[in-house]
């Protein structure tokens, strides 16, 4: 159905399917994404995991986030600071959240700025290749732009539900490939070294 579509009539298709699934049925996919991705994700103590809190009618997370916490990961939750730029501010547990733009909350400006290793990144659409559609701003992709050009190389790791998988994303060559995709049928690796 996606053939010959552009990315912006791709993320309206999926967007629509996702809002269509009904709030129980995003329930129970996101209760599997946490079991799966806590059950999957491999990582040392003390390294810094990017999530994120759901707007619309995305993944909830926050159980996963929870489970990563308990495994030794510092959680972090992107702000935006200007309509161009997200940061990631530590989500300590029991952290008191504040409105931080694009419909979301995080931590607050006392919370200290982190550099994630791993990206958990919410997405409109994304294929078997690792492409993904974003949510048309670029947000993410000037993120990971800024830490690439700090030397930092995270893992990233798209969060969807299975319905937003298409046959083929129009690709362009500044797009920055995932390194994996976590739904509720579980992780899906694109190359070796998310799989480690």
């Amino acid at each position: 159905m996606t053939s010959g579509l552009s990315k912006s009539q791709i993320r309206m298709e999926r967007l629509a399917l996702r809002d269509a699934l009904s709030v129980e049925e995003r329930r129970l996919k996101s209760d599997s994404v946490a079991a799966k991705g806590a059950n999957a994700l491999r990582f040392s103590a003390g390294t810094i995991v990017s999530g994120f809190m759901p707007i619309r009618s995305e993944v909830d997370l926050r159980p996963l986030m929870e489970a990563l916490r308990d495994k030794g990961a510092r959680i972090c939750l992107p702000v935006m600071v200007d309509r161009e730029t997200i940061i990631f501010r530590e989500f300590a547990k029991d952290a008191e959240l504040v409105k931080s733009g694009f419909g979301t909350l995080g931590p607050d400006e006392q919370a200290a700025v982190l550099d994630p290793d791993l990206l958990l990144v919410p997405l409109s659409a994304f294929d078997a290749k690792g492409h993904r559609i974003g949510y048309g701003a670029g947000h993410y992709d000037r993120a990971i732009a800024r830490l690439h050009a700090k030397g930092r190389n995270p893992t990233l790791i798209g969060i969807a539900f299975d319905c937003q998988e298409v046959p083929s994303v129009p690709a362009e060559a500044h797009d920055v490939a995932l390194d994996a995709v976590l739904s509720e049928s579980g992780v899906r690796y694109f190359n070796s070294r998310a799989a480690q």
